[in-house]
């Protein structure tokens, strides 16, 4: 037996770990640069810092389709008619610190994405509570008649 044989298999270098089950394929994400507004001085009209990150949904064969379809709804605005989340990253005046910035935001979108909502199991309100509501309506009004006029009988 060789040393080897001991060590964990590498991870898939393609993929982005997000939760247990759930990759994003760095093959579906695309980044380019573009001029920043805000921050810079003089290096704002000459250096492309700020990054757009471009992660398309449909080519992304890591990531579950449920996962997918709430990760398209999370994205809301964020999201092409293609499909395609962009993600726009201007915070830092570095293109290496706002590379990272878009990379976290769209594994954070993801990671909610992943999570299971909880069914929602419809319920009826209780006899004791129509009574209750029923009867401070009952009082309110009550309250309010007597705040007009008197009326003669």
């Amino acid at each position: 037996m060789s040393d080897h044989e001991d060590a964990p298999e590498p991870q898939d270098s393609r993929a982005i770990p997000v939760k247990p089950g759930v990759a994003l394929d760095r093959r579906a994400i695309e980044e380019s640069f573009v001029r920043a507004s805000g921050p810079g001085g003089q290096n704002v009209n000459k250096v492309a810092t700020a990054v757009q990150l471009r992660w398309d949904s449909r080519a992304d064969a890591l990531v579950p389709p449920p996962v997918r379809t709430r990760m398209q709804r999370l994205a809301g605005s964020r999201l092409t008619a293609e499909g395609v989340v962009v993600i726009t990253a201007e915070r830092f005046r570095s293109q290496e610190r706002n590379r990272e910035d878009a990379l976290a935001r769209l594994v954070d979108l993801a990671r909610r994405a992943a999570v299971v909502p909880k069914p929602r199991r419809k319920t009826k309100p209780t006899k004791a509570s129509q009574r209750r509501r029923m009867d401070s309506k009952t009082k309110r009004g009550t309250t309010k008649a007597l705040r007009g006029k008197p009326r003669l009988d």
